[in-house]
């Protein structure tokens, strides 16, 4: 019997985990949490990484090699779409993806699931004019390579779920990660939560609950017209003489949120804690942060690994903080590796 061979403990077959060249750094951190927990219930070392090559050709074509046999596996190809550790593209990234889903399919994996904590095309979700709906696109795509399931972050609208005809797509959530840190390293008195607009209602809700504290909600007027412009705000709820922390799904060019942080404080809010999910921090992003940080429009941003930014961006920025996703990760692809229950995970 080959050495590397293992029993699961209940599970659907060996567990492999290949990552894709921007997914690498992600899935190193998601791997050895996920050997911790495996140690706890099974009492020994392992190893889940199995080996794949990448190729890129001249003509910018993409095609990954998985150098280990994976047949009968429960196979997870982790990739990071947004990589600021790399220069490749989102497309790039994306179709890197679709070829190592499509390997394992055809190398005879028993089950495939995407890892991949940010959807690509996940605001291209419904259609306005004459344009398409991305996101079923890309759902379809993945679903055609071969994947059984997906998992992701706080996906930007949970429409996306209804685009995939067989495949499971699981949604995890960084609010409990960023308020256990929250609640770690800063002070709740005199606090509010406020939610930048109407769609972050529920996860504004879900802080305030958590924390026990008063919700506002901004209520922005969007010009359609042009991305990412607001015409006029307005506040529902009370922040004078508050201290605020406004929660996102995601920063892009981050415009919309300082204008929000903006108006709370002309509102009359005191300190401004910002958290998000998947920071993206598109265009020039960071220059503006690193200026609204200095006028005293915001005061911290906590955001997840989701968007890896690295060390370095950390202790160059010190309004930014850093929290790992990669445990939530690796406990979802154990418990459903093992058969077991995943929705106490999802919340």
């Amino acid at each position: 019997m080959s050495s590397n061979y293992h029993e699961p403990v209940r599970g659907r077959g060996r567990l492999s985990i290949l990552t894709n060249n921007s997914g690498s750094v992600f899935a190193e951190r998601v791997h050895t949490q996920l050997c911790k927990i495996m140690k706890e219930a099974r009492g020994k070392d392992d190893t889940y990484l199995r080996s794949t090559r990448e190729i890129c050709f001249p003509n910018g074509e993409i095609k990954t090699v998985i150098e280990e046999n994976i047949r009968g596996d429960d196979v997870y190809v982790v990739q990071c779409m947004d990589d600021p550790l790399s220069d490749r593209s989102i497309n790039d990234n994306l179709m890197a993806l679709v070829t190592t889903i499509h390997a394992a399919d055809v190398s005879d994996a028993a089950s495939i699931t995407a890892v991949i904590p940010q959807f690509p095309y996940s605001r291209q979700e419904r259609k306005k004019t004459r344009e398409a709906i991305t996101a079923r696109v890309v759902a379809r795509l993945l679903e055609e390579a071969g994947a059984d399931r997906i998992i992701t972050l706080d996906i930007h609208a949970e429409a996306i779920m209804g685009f995939f005809d067989r495949c499971t797509l699981e949604d995890l959530h960084a609010s409990a990660l960023i308020l256990d840190h929250f609640i770690e390293n800063f002070d709740q008195d005199n606090l509010v939560v406020a939610a930048p607009d109407v769609g972050g209602a529920d996860m504004a809700r879900y802080y305030s609950n958590r924390l026990n504290v008063p919700l506002a909600i901004v209520d922005k007027l969007r010009d359609y017209t042009k991305a990412s412009a607001i015409e006029s705000m307005r506040l529902v709820g009370d922040v004078k003489g508050h201290n605020v922390l406004m929660p996102d799904d995601m920063i892009a060019t981050g415009g919309t949120l300082i204008k929000a942080c903006r108006h709370l404080k002309e509102e009359g809010a005191q300190k401004l804690y910002l958290a998000c999910s998947l920071p993206f921090f598109n265009g020039g992003a960071v220059e503006l942060f690193e200026k609204s940080h200095a006028e005293g429009v915001f005061d911290h941003l906590i955001s997840t690994d989701g968007v890896i930014r690295g060390q370095e961006f950390v202790d160059a920025h010190p309004w930014y903080d850093e929290v790992s996703v990669a445990p939530l990760f690796a406990r979802v692809i154990f418990n459903i590796n093992q058969k077991l229950s995943v929705s106490s995970l999802l919340q």
